[in-house]
């Protein structure tokens, strides 16, 4: 089964998010970088990166293959809502007013800005841009250029992500040339770092007058024109549609700076797209790419092998991480009945028999998700501390009881448990929302029977919904595994027309805004947002808001964990499973790589940074 991203067409605002994420100082701050709790791991002055190789060479190509879940791409603009970009250009192109380290959370340093600067009041924070910030097209990057992304962005031919991100800006400024600042309606712990990370782009881009028309485009019209950013590197030769090939800026502006030495190190990126996932394991077999990152458990265990693998030019790596575990999961749509009763949620997921599943279709190569913020100081344990029941007390009435209990953990059927046990409660449970089983079908009331529909754009993921298709059966629910071409299904996300999907929500150690976006009540009314569950919860909104703005980290925990326990006993989430690892294929003839991984990368994140051509000239072993 293929498992989907939230956002399918902004990606770089997750990705942002999920590295960067900062807090407000009482106190200000005005310094090189910017740190989540006032401590940068690198001082002023740092020449690279602890995880990276200074001196690595130039040089050479990497061949990748697209992961996304496209068999086409149909534009440049990686930022508008209709249509799909091609893989990794916004992280290419595009660069921002800071930059993370991939092996610390929740800091961020100076790339297009040298200087950051937070007011006392946490109320703005001034970005003092380099002089030898230079676009593309040679242009410098001023005040003007992040003036006009940032309104851009809020304007009306963007995702909405952006505007609920972004919902706690109250404008900025331009103070010189050089000089912007950002104002905040209210103190926000992680606003300094969520606008230094957004991307920045030329004025120039999409400007030109339109020779049909006489007018100037409008930005969602942007949308083969080739994107005008400052990142280190371009787009080159394209097969548009399948391929594409981005080729290093030899001239590019930053390449010296302490964030980008050792990165970058390829002159080309080649990615290419394959339709399904055995053209893209055969092709990695046949030596048509370099580089190939692994979600299913069954084909790394049983597929991955071949002439290449026993020669060893191709090798079989497993990179530990400490990446927040995320909240991979089967979504329920609590726009429509019957998924709008919290019982009849529940017994959905007490039909899900996990163990089984890892044992017999995973390779016990997953570990189950509990929560919303697994494997991350977020994550709540046993019952509420009072700090948390502060929070939770003035919204008994708006919350499910449990909620005050024990924290969250999905059913298990192993040990003292089983799922003959599992389905008894999940038939009480029915039979209290007012459903009974009447010729082999679970009906309510009105006779009417319970017919649910999971919506998928992958035939093959019908093979992991099948055990809990056959479990739901034994109830009397009928669940239909429903497979549709990707443009439609992205269709039916976008406009909320389903019942159950899977997602795989990324983690953070340092949640903020983007929670207003996935669980917040103004996004479950907005098409396209993030809240696909629908949830609309008044006390819900309120502990996000608290998490946004605590001033101290105990505070910030206290809610972040509350709010784990409020969504989570809600049950409009069935919790999928993780790994701790990144299982990533890769040719070790012509590729070179640092020995360790940093601990919050992600795979294909790390190599296209940080590795390198093992031979530039000769790519081949001899």
């Amino acid at each position: 089964m293929h498992i989907h991203s939230t956002r399918p067409g902004h990606r770089l605002v997750s990705l942002t998010l999920a590295v960067l994420l900062l807090l407000w100082s009482p106190l200000g701050w005005a310094a090189h970088g910017y740190a989540l709790w006032g401590q940068l791991k690198y001082p002023d002055g740092f020449t690279h990166f602890d995880y990276v190789n200074p001196t690595a060479p130039k040089g050479g190509e990497l061949r990748l293959v697209s992961n996304l879940r496209l068999s086409t791409f149909d534009k440049y603009n990686p930022f508008t809502l209709r249509g799909s970009a091609p893989a990794y250009l916004s992280n290419l192109m595009f660069d921002s007013l800071l930059a993370g380290a991939l092996d610390e959370n929740g800091a961020g340093y100076g790339l297009l800005a040298e200087d950051v600067s937070a007011a006392p009041d946490g109320l703005s924070v001034t970005f003092k841009l380099r002089d030898t910030a230079r676009f593309h097209n040679g242009d410098p990057v001023l005040a003007a250029d992040v003036k006009h992304s940032f309104d851009t962005l809020m304007g009306p031919h963007t995702s909405p992500a952006f505007k609920t991100i972004l919902q706690d800006v109250a404008g900025l400024d331009v103070l010189g040339e050089r000089t912007v600042r950002y104002r905040f309606k209210k103190p926000n712990r992680e606003l300094p770092l969520t606008v230094g990370g957004l991307p920045v782009f030329s004025r120039a881009w999409g400007n030109a007058i339109d020779p049909k028309t006489g007018q100037r485009k409008t930005f969602d019209q942007v949308v083969t024109d080739i994107p005008i950013g400052s990142g280190p590197y371009r787009i080159g030769p394209v097969e548009f549609g399948k391929d594409i090939t981005y080729v290093r800026d030899p001239a590019y502006w930053a390449r010296d700076l302490p964030v980008r030495r050792g990165t970058a190190n390829f002159d080309r990126i080649v990615v290419k797209i394959y339709k399904d996932n055995t053209a893209r394991l055969e092709a990695l077999k046949a030596g048509e790419f370099d580089l190939m990152r692994f979600f299913s458990a069954g084909d790394w265990a049983r597929r991955v092998n071949g002439k290449r693998f026993d020669t060893g030019e191709l090798v079989k790596g497993e990179f530990t991480h400490r990446l927040p575990m995320g909240f991979q999961s089967y979504v329920l749509n609590t726009r429509r009945a019957p998924l709008d009763d919290i019982r009849v949620r529940e017994a959905l997921g007490l039909a899900m028999d996990y163990e089984w599943m890892n044992r017999q279709m995973f390779y016990n190569a997953y570990q189950r998700v509990q929560g919303l913020f697994g494997n991350t100081d977020c994550s709540p344990q046993g019952t509420p501390s009072p700090e948390e029941l502060a929070l939770l007390e003035p919204w008994r009435k708006q919350l499910p009881p449990a909620v005050f209990g024990p924290a969250y953990a999905a059913p298990r059927t192993d040990g003292e448990n089983s799922l003959r046990g599992n389905l008894k409660r999940a038939q009480a449970l029915l039979r209290e929302a007012g459903w009974t089983v009447r010729g082999g079908q679970l009906r309510n009331a009105q006779g009417k029977a319970m017919v649910l529909e999971y919506l998928d754009s992958n035939e093959t993921g019908a093979r992991v919904v099948t055990p809990w298709i056959r479990n739901l059966t034994k109830l009397g629910i009928e669940l239909k595994f429903r497979p549709v071409d990707f443009a439609l299904y992205q269709q039916r996300l976008r406009s909320f027309d389903f019942d159950i999907v899977s997602l795989a929500y990324g983690g953070t150690n340092n949640p903020g805004a983007e929670y207003a976006d996935l669980f917040g009540s103004a996004a479950a009314k907005t098409e396209d947002s993030g809240n696909h569950t629908g949830i609309a919860n008044l006390a819900v909104d309120a502990l996000i808001e608290r998490m946004i703005e605590a001033p101290t980290q105990p505070e910030f925990l206290a809610a972040c964990r509350a709010l784990d326990r409020a969504i989570m006993h809600s049950h409009v989430l069935i919790p999928q499973w993780s790994a701790t690892t990144h299982r990533m294929a890769y040719n070790a003839w012509r590729l070179a790589r640092p020995e360790k991984m940093p601990p919050y990368a992600s795979g294909e994140v790390w190599a296209i940074d940080t590795w390198w051509a093992r031979n530039p000239i000769i790519t081949r072993k001899p």
